[in-house]
């Protein structure tokens, strides 16, 4: 976080969700700036889904896991109606 700032800002919360096994999201460290900005922030959430696809969210591609898709959206949606 300190690339950018000097950290989160403590009155704005934060979701971060990618799969336990996406080579990018895993592969390439985010996963661990994202454990550290759920250790740092005061209203953090990490979301892990089984799986390897980086884009799984998006039914127009190949990638997309409607589970895991279905789940992120609800998890979003009661995210914003707080």
């Amino acid at each position: 976080m300190s690339e950018f700032g000097p950290g989160w800002p403590a009155a704005v919360p934060v979701q971060v969700h990618g799969m336990d096994a996406d080579p990018i999201f895993v592969g390439e460290g985010d996963i661990d700036a994202a454990r550290a900005l759920v250790e740092e922030a005061d209203d953090a959430e990490l979301f892990l889904y089984p799986g390897d696809q980086h884009y799984f969210a998006d039914s127009s591609l190949p990638s997309f896991d409607p589970d895991a898709a279905a789940l992120l959206t609800q998890r979003v949606l009661a995210f914003l109606s707080r």
